[in-house]
């Protein structure tokens, strides 16, 4: 039997129904963030802006409330990333990405840790982490005076990338500002990080989001490498398909695949969304792979723009001036109302309802 052929607009409108972006879906936030298995989250407001184009009536005090009572946090996981996950969902992942993890410090910190007792640092950082939260310049200065013969940025660096960590709050509440300060997972959530978790799963809840998807797709999502025989031991279980280059791709059997006539809205969404970042291949949201910025800032002020399900704007709120929209081609009448009716929506979960929206 010939494998079905699936066009990018296909696999476009099959990405947005299942990232909840063809049309904002009830439900509460802890669900959709397992469905997603999380969202990528380095500024600290980012997700908030995400979630409220993916939930109908999304209210910002819900997901601050999951983070306040430790039901929710932000660590590093995917990619070696923050990521915002439910607590069940970081204990789950964080044993199945410490390869990234340890593959980033030694790709960007090896050097200045030659020599270094590693583990031993590790291990003393991570007494610490379990007591109080510390913040990395707080932790260079305690790990720099125990070993002042090794790099004490390097040496905060491996505490952070292999004891596994949390930001805690208040950082990521919206309203409230706080340093980046870092706890242990167990301590902070009370549990430990589960010991043999299934990385089957964790590809199939991928696929389920992310889907349809090559086994590089799912490499460059969650950062590990030699998934092929994952994907090979599942395949009986799988759809398979291909793309129009005829790269193999791989779905649930229940994934849906919506006419890829679908009208898809307008849709913003905030720096580092996943939606732009989860594919070795972005061209279903991306068809001219332009360069997605990923600014630093603590979030909800900054992002890209989907018109028609593509990457076609960005836009920045200038505080107290202006909502800048900034399209990457021109604009159909239709389009440019619909861009302009969304940012001032936009603007009411921001807290800026009567700031002017500009595109162009």
């Amino acid at each position: 039997m010939d494998t079905r052929v699936l066009s990018r607009r296909e696999l476009n409108r099959a990405f947005l129904q299942r990232q909840q972006l063809l049309r904002r879906e009830p439900g509460s936030v802890a669900e959709l963030l397992e469905r997603l298995v999380g969202l990528q989250a380095q500024a600290p407001l980012a997700a908030y802006v995400a979630l409220w184009s993916r939930l109908e009536g999304f209210d910002p005090d819900e997901l601050s409330g999951l983070m306040l009572s430790r039901q929710a946090v932000r660590a590093s996981l995917q990619r070696a990333t923050i990521h915002l996950v439910t607590a069940d969902d970081c204990l789950m992942l964080w044993k199945l990405v410490h390869p990234v993890a340890d593959r980033g410090l030694r790709g960007s910190f090896g050097k200045q840790l030659a020599g270094a007792d590693v583990e031993a640092v590790v291990a003393f950082g991570a007494e610490l982490l379990s007591r109080e939260p510390y913040s990395r310049a707080r932790l260079r200065d305690v790990l720099g005076e125990r070993w002042p013969d090794w790099d004490a940025n390097a040496m905060a660096y491996a505490v952070s990338y292999l004891t596994g960590t949390v930001q805690v709050t208040p950082r990521g509440v919206w309203g409230k500002t706080g340093p980046a300060a870092l706890q242990t997972i167990e301590s902070w959530l009370g549990r430990p990080p589960v010991a043999d978790p299934s990385i089957d799963d964790l590809v199939l809840r991928y696929l389920a989001a992310f889907g349809p998807a090559s086994v590089a797709d799912v490499q460059t999502w969650s950062g590990l490498t030699r998934l092929r025989e994952v994907l090979d031991r599942l395949r009986p279980g799988l759809r398979v398909y291909a793309d129009e280059d005829g790269r193999e791709l791989y779905d649930v059997p229940d994934g849906p695949l919506p006419d890829p006539e679908t009208p898809a809205p307008v849709r913003f969404l905030p720096e580092y969304d996943n939606l732009l970042l989860s594919h070795a291949d972005r061209r279903r949201v991306n068809p001219t792979a332009r360069p997605v910025p990923l600014p630093p800032g603590n979030g909800a002020a900054i992002g890209t723009v989907l018109i028609d399900g593509d990457y076609t704007a960005d836009w920045r709120h200038h505080r107290g001036t202006t909502l800048q929209v900034t399209p990457h081609r021109p604009l159909t009448p239709t389009e440019h109302q619909a861009v302009e009716a969304e940012a001032t929506n936009l603007l009411q979960l921001i807290g800026s309802p009567d700031t002017p929206v500009v595109v162009s």
